[in-house]
C-alpha cells in the first residue's frame, strides 16, 4: 500500500495542507468545528499516520526526551520517572527511559544513543563517572538536568533532596526517643554518589550536635551483595547499635532480612528509620518510621526545567535546587 500523505487528507477534507498541519499540531484557534470534524473523518477514513521524522526535521524538534536512571530498582527512581512522564504528557512530549545500573560505561552508551536519536534533552540520574561527557554536553548548551545527584566541576542544573537535613531529622528523632548507639548504613560510597555521601555526612554532624560518639563500625557504606556480612559485623562487636538509620530503600530491605534471620524484634531489640519511603512501610509489622522526600514534586520540577531549556535554551539561574525532607513517625522507633 502507498503511504497516505497530508495532501491526501487535505484533498479528502477539502482543505489546504497547512490547515491539516495546524490540526495535527493542535492549533485550533482559527479553525471551525465543521473543519475539524472533516479533517478528523478524513484521517480516520484514510488511516493517516503523521510523518514524525519529517515534522522533526522541519521543526528541529522530536518532541521526545530521554531519562537515564542510575538504578531503576530504587523506589525513588520509579516515582520520579512517573512524575516526569506525567508532566511531559501534558506537553505532548514522549519519554524514553534507560537504566544505567550504576555503570558509567552503560550510561555513556545511552547518552550517545539518545543523542543520535535527536532527543530534545536529557534528564540524568548521573553515575558520576562520565565527567568529560557531562562537560561536553554542558559546553554545547545541550538541554540537560541532573536528578538526585550533582556532579562537581559542572554547573548543570541539579534537582535533589536536602540530604544532610534528612539525616538530621532521623538522628534528632532517635535521640528524642532515647536511643544513643545509633548506626548509619547505606549502599556503596565508592563512586561518591551525592545522596549517600551527604546523608552519611549529615549523620556524623548530627551525632556531633548531640555530643554522641561516632563509632567507626556504626557508620558504613557497602555493596548490596556484602551488606549482610557488614550488618553481622556491626552486631558481633562488644557494643551493638540500638538503632539503625538506613540510607535508602535497598539498605532497608537488607536490614529487615537480617532482623528476620536473627529473630530481632523491632523496635525492642533494634529501632529502624529509613530515608526514603517504600511501598510496604505502612503495612509492615511494625510500620516503619521514614524520612520521605517529595519524589513526585522533584520529578515534575526536573521535567519543567528540561522542557523550558529545550524550548528557549536559556540557562537556569539556580544550579542546585534542593527539596525539603519530612519525618513520618511510625512504630519502628
Amino acid at each position: 500500500m502507498e503511504r497516505v500523505t497530508m495532501a491526501d487528507v487535505a484533498n479528502k477534507a477539502n482543505v489546504s495542507k497547512s490547515t491539516v498541519s495546524q490540526y495535527i499540531n493542535n492549533r485550533f484557534e482559527y479553525m471551525s468545528l465543521e473543519t475539524k470534524k472533516r479533517i478528523e473523518c478524513a484521517i480516520d477514513e484514510l488511516n493517516y499516520q503523521p510523518n514524525i521524522i519529517a515534522r522533526s526535521l522541519k521543526q528541529k524538534k522530536t518532541y521526545t526526551i530521554g531519562v537515564i536512571v542510575a538504578n531503576i530498582l530504587h523506589t525513588f527512581s520509579t516515582q520520579v520517572i512517573r512524575a516526569i512522564e506525567d508532566e511531559c504528557q501534558l506537553k505532548n512530549v514522549n519519554v524514553i527511559v534507560c537504566n544505567a545500573d550504576d555503570q558509567p560505561s552503560k550510561e555513556r552508551k545511552y547518552i550517545e544513543t539518545l543523542r543520535a536519536k535527536q532527543v530534545d534533552g536529557l534528564i540524568i540520574f548521573p553515575t558520576g563517572g562520565n565527567l568529560d561527557l557531562y562537560k561536553k554536553l554542558e559546553k554545547s548548551g545541550y538541554p540537560l538536568v541532573f536528578v538526585d545527584r550533582s556532579v562537581e566541576n559542572t554547573d548543570i542544573t541539579s534537582v535533589l533532596l536536602d540530604n544532610e537535613k534528612a539525616s538530621f531529622l532521623a538522628v534528632d528523632h532517635l535521640v528524642k526517643k532515647g536511643y544513643r548507639n545509633i548506626a548509619f548504613l547505606t549502599t556503596s560510597i565508592e563512586m561518591n554518589i551525592t545522596p549517600r555521601i551527604e546523608r552519611m555526612n549529615g549523620f556524623k554532624k548530627a551525632l556531633q550536635k548531640h555530643n554522641l560518639p561516632l563509632l567507626e563500625q556504626f557508620c558504613a557504606g557497602e555493596q548490596i551483595h556484602k551488606m549482610q556480612e557488614k550488618i553481622h559485623f556491626m552486631f558481633s562487636q562488644d557494643e551493638v547499635p540500638d538503632a539503625i538509620i538506613c540510607g535508602n530503600d535497598l539498605t532497608l530491605l537488607e536490614v529487615l532480612k537480617f532482623c528476620r534471620k536473627k529473630s530481632l524484634i523491632i523496635p525492642t531489640d533494634i529501632a529502624l528509620v529509613s530515608i526514603d519511603e517504600v511501598s510496604f512501610s505502612e503495612i509492615y509489622n511494625p510500620p516503619i518510621t521514614v524520612v520521605t522526600q517529595p519524589s513526585y514534586e522533584i520529578g515534575t520540577y526536573a521535567a519543567k526545567q528540561l522542557l523550558k531549556k529545550a524550548d528557549d535554551h536559556e540557562k537556569t539561574e539556580e544550579t542546585i535546587i534542593r527539596f525539603e525532607p519530612q519525618l513520618v513517625e511510625r512504630s519502628s522507633t
